[in-house]
C-alpha cells in the first residue's frame, strides 16, 4: 500500500505578458520541477493553470469605454436599472463606471442584508426590524437612516456611497426583492453571478421590457476590446486604471494545447484544467470565495464527472467489532477494488456530498496558489485518483 495520497505542488512561472506562449511555459516549468524535485509525472496527474494567466496571455482586456459602448447599444433609451451587484471594488466598480458612462440614468438596486456572495450591507442583527418596517424599497439615504452608516467589516468601505459616487447619473436604492427595480425602470441589467438566469426570468414574468445580464455585456468585442462569448464581463477583475481583465475565452483550446505540449516535453499527457475562484466559504468573513461564474471554465475530458467513492469511516464503523485493524483494512481494500471493477456497483457513500471533479480540483488549486505573492499560478496535483487500495 502507498502511504501517501493526494499531493499538490505550487509551480512558479515567470511573469506572463500578452502574446506569451503560455502552454509552452507551463510544459517547460513542469519538466524543470519534475527534474529538480525527483518527481515522476503520470498520466493521472492533474495540472491547473489559473484563469488570470490565460486571460493575460490572450490580451483579454476591456476598458470602461468598451463597456459604455455596449451599454448604449443594449439600452438605447438611455435608462438602465442594475440589479443586485456584488459589493466589490475590484469586481464591480469599474463595470458600474462603464454602465454610467454609457447611460443617461442609472438606478442601482443593492440587496440587503448581504449580497449574493455574503458581503454585508448592514448589521445582520438589525434585519428583522428592517423587514418589520414594511418598507420594500429604500433610497440609499433612507436605508442609511434606518440602519446607520454601515461600512464593510473587512474592507471598511461604505458601498452605498461608493457606488453612488461612481457616476453623477447614478441613484442607489436597496431592497430584498429584485422585482422592486421595476418601480424605477422597465429596462434592467441583472448583475448577479450564479442566480442571474432565475432573476432574469422573474423580472420578465413581472413585466420588464428589457432584461440583460452581465454575461451579455462584451459577449462580443467593442472596437477591438477583449470579450467573452459565454460569460461577458462576469469573472472580470480590476487590471489597471479604467481597465478590466476579463475571464479567458477559448479555454478548451488552451487546455488541449497544454496537454499536448506537456506530452511532447515530458512524455506523459496529464489532465489539465483552467481554474478561477475556489468554491468555498471563508469561516471568518462568512463570504463565498466564488465570485467567478464557474470554478473551471475548461478542462480535459478525463476530469468530467463526479467521484464515486466508498465512505471508509462509515464502512469501518459497520464492520464486526471482533475484527482487528489488519482484518478491517483488508476487508475495506477489497470492497474498494470490487467497486473499481464494477461501475454499476452501489457505493456506501452516505453523507458524502456529491461534487464535480473540476470544482474540487479547482478549489484545491485556488487554495494552493492563492491570489497574493506566492508566485505559483500553476498547480501540479498527484495521486488524486488513487484510493485506499492503490499500490
Amino acid at each position: 500500500m502507498r502511504h501517501v495520497g493526494t499531493q499538490a505542488f505550487g509551480v512558479r512561472l515567470p511573469i506572463v505578458s500578452q502574446g506569451d506562449d503560455l502552454a509552452g511555459m507551463v510544459a517547460d516549468a513542469l519538466f524543470d520541477v519534475a527534474r529538480a524535485n525527483n518527481l515522476t509525472l503520470r498520466e493521472t496527474d492533474v495540472v491547473g493553470v489559473t484563469e488570470a494567466l490565460v486571460a493575460k496571455s490572450q490580451g483579454n482586456f476591456a476598458s470602461i469605454d468598451a463597456i459604455a459602448a455596449d451599454i448604449r447599444k443594449k439600452f438605447p433609451g438611455g435608462e438602465v436599472g442594475v440589479v443586485f451587484p456584488i459589493l466589490s471594488r475590484n469586481r464591480f466598480l469599474n463595470i458600474l463606471k462603464g454602465i454610467s458612462r454609457g447611460a443617461e440614468k442609472v438606478h442601482v438596486l443593492l440587496q440587503y442584508p448581504c449580497d449574493e456572495v455574503g458581503n454585508p450591507l448592514m448589521n445582520p442583527e438589525d434585519v428583522d426590524a428592517l423587514f418589520d418596517s414594511g418598507e420594500t424599497l429604500f433610497t440609499g439615504a433612507g436605508f442609511k437612516k434606518a440602519t446607520g452608516n454601515y461600512c464593510h467589516p473587512f474592507t471598511g468601505v461604505d458601498y452605498i456611497s461608493l457606488y453612488q459616487e461612481a457616476g453623477g447619473n447614478i441613484d442607489v436604492h436597496v431592497a430584498s426583492d429584485p422585482r422592486r427595480i421595476l418601480d424605477l425602470t422597465a429596462h434592467v441589467l441583472v448583475a448577479e453571478i450564479h442566480t442571474r438566469q432565475m432573476t432574469k426570468n422573474r423580472l420578465l414574468k413581472a413585466g420588464a421590457a428589457t432584461v440583460y445580464t452581465l454575461s451579455d455585456v462584451l459577449a462580443e468585442p467593442e472596437n477591438g476590446s477583449g470579450y467573452n462569448p459565454q460569460f461577458g464581463v462576469l469573472g472580470s477583475n480590476l487590471s489597471g486604471e479604467g481597465v478590466l481583465k476579463l475571464f479567458p475565452r477559448d479555454s478548451d483550446d488552451f487546455v488541449r494545447a497544454v496537454r499536448a505540449r506537456i506530452a511532447r516535453k515530458c512524455g506523459v499527457a496529464p489532465e489539465v484544467l483552467v481554474y478561477g475562484d475556489g468554491a468555498f466559504k471563508d469561516p471568518l468573513a462568512g463570504i463565498w470565495e466564488l465570485a467567478d461564474p464557474v470554478v473551471s471554465p475548461a478542462y480535459t475530458d478525463g476530469l468530467k464527472g463526479r467521484p464515486r467513492e466508498i465512505k471508509i469511516k462509515l464502512v469501518a464503523d459497520g464492520l464486526a467489532g471482533t475484527m482487528g485493524s489488519a482484518e478491517k483494512t483488508a476487508a475495506i481494500t477489497e470492497m474498494i477494488r470490487e467497486k473499481n471493477n464494477n461501475a454499476d456497483k452501489e457505493c456506501v457513500s452516505a453523507g458524502t456530498t456529491p461534487r464535480n471533479y473540476v470544482d474540487l480540483l479547482g478549489s484545491l488549486c485556488d487554495l494552493i496558489s492563492g491570489s497574493g505573492d506566492k508566485g505559483t499560478p500553476v498547480v501540479l496535483i498527484q495521486g488524486y485518483f488513487d484510493d485506499y487500495s492503490s499500490l
